[in-house]
């Protein structure tokens, strides 16, 4: 459903009758980028399923405590303030908008031929995961909610979601904060094609998915700070190596 939604009210009305073939094709023409996503993903899930588990039994006590110093239980207290219709409303954000973004842009980006928009995910997505997997591996952060015994939010709203869930991530892949990153990171994305509707649809979900990550006592907040920072990173290595090609292959 969201697929039309966003197809509907974002796509330019030139690309609506596009054939399956030219998307294809398109596809063809950015295949760089993309391969350059798959990879990176593949080694993420890599990291979740089989990695992760031998480094957190080598890491044991992880490093939550260092963080609760710092802290407190400031994001923890952001469960006094649950009620059902917000909790409703930011697992939506985190579970469903978030994801359908994150996969949407890079098919935008195919169906609209935009080369630089999808060289600016590729690239920022694999500086950030250079960036942000030693952390994953060697320093395990768990989330709020797991280490303070709350009920989980995203399980209140989908039973059983988190089966699923947490076989793209782990309950100690916490700091630098992945959703936090990606949704700077996808945002700027999408500027980059210069759609309104989908910018202002950018922005919104970027804002929904930091507070969420909080409200949610999912991340600590120097997990968000982590996230941002790795984020502008990225993007400014991203933008770095694009111009250096880009200026290599006029000369």
């Amino acid at each position: 459903m969201l697929f039309f939604i966003f197809t509907i009210f974002i796509l330019p009305k030139k690309y609506l009758k596009q054939s399956i073939q030219q998307t294809v094709l398109n596809a063809y023409h950015l295949r760089f980028s993309l391969i350059l996503i798959i990879g990176v993903v593949l080694i993420h899930l890599i990291e979740v399923n089989v990695l992760d588990a031998i480094t957190s039994a080598l890491m044991k006590p992880d490093f939550t405590a260092m963080i609760t110093l710092l802290e407190y239980d400031i994001v923890a207290g952001f469960s006094l303030l649950w009620t059902p219709a917000s909790i409703l409303f930011f697992v939506f954000i985190y579970i469903i908008l978030y994801p359908f973004t994150l996969w949407y842009t890079p098919l935008y980006s195919i169906i609209t031929i935009q080369k630089k928009a999808l060289k600016t995910l590729a690239f920022s997505l694999l500086f950030l995961y250079l960036f942000a997997l030693p952390f994953y591996l060697f320093f395990p952060v768990t989330n709020v909610y797991t280490h303070y015994n709350l009920p989980s939010a995203l399980n209140t709203v989908i039973p059983q979601i988190e089966t699923f869930f947490y076989t793209t991530t782990t309950q100690n892949n916490c700091f630098p904060s992945l959703h936090t990153a990606m949704s700077i990171i996808i945002t700027r994305t999408i500027f980059i094609t210069e759609n309104k509707r989908f910018q202002y649809l950018g922005l919104f979900m970027m804002v929904t998915v930091i507070i969420s990550v909080l409200y949610l006592s999912i991340h600590w907040i120097v997990d968000v700070i982590g996230g941002i920072i790795v984020a502008l990173l990225a993007l400014y290595l991203s933008e770095k190596t694009i111009n250096w090609m880009n200026h290599h292959e006029s000369t």
